[in-house]
């Protein structure tokens, strides 16, 4: 009687096997969005901080393949370094860069360094 209950249960267990249906995945889709056109945009940014010395920016505006801005900041040596830049098409980046003011070289002062602190003695 054992023997034809497991005889049972094994073919209850392969007929279930075969009736239940096996996880697919979809298919993955992707539909990129077409492009709406050259890129347009204009944008501009300036940080100035006299605390720090902190000094620099950037402006820039695109018109389809056409790009034109300039950025600047403030160098060690006091002056103010400015780029203006274009580029049209496939002809590269053109830049043309100035500079503002004079380098300023202070002469070093040197300090004496580290001096240790004195011992204190007790009688």
């Amino acid at each position: 009687m054992a023997l034809t209950v497991i005889i049972l249960l094994a073919v209850i267990a392969v007929a279930a096997a075969d009736s239940v249906p096996s996880y697919r995945a979809p298919a993955p889709s992707y539909h990129a969005p077409a492009p709406a056109g050259p890129a347009q945009y204009n944008f501009n940014y300036a940080v100035k901080d006299d605390y720090s010395g902190n000094d620099f920016g950037h402006a820039e505006g695109r018109n389809g393949y056409d790009t034109q801005g300039s950025y600047y900041a403030q160098l060690p040596d006091g002056r103010l370094q400015k780029v203006d830049y274009v580029v049209k098409g496939d002809s590269g980046y053109l830049a043309q860069v100035s500079y503002q003011g004079e380098a300023q070289y202070p002469k070093y002062q040197h300090s004496q360094g580290y001096q240790p602190a004195p011992k204190v003695g007790y009688a």
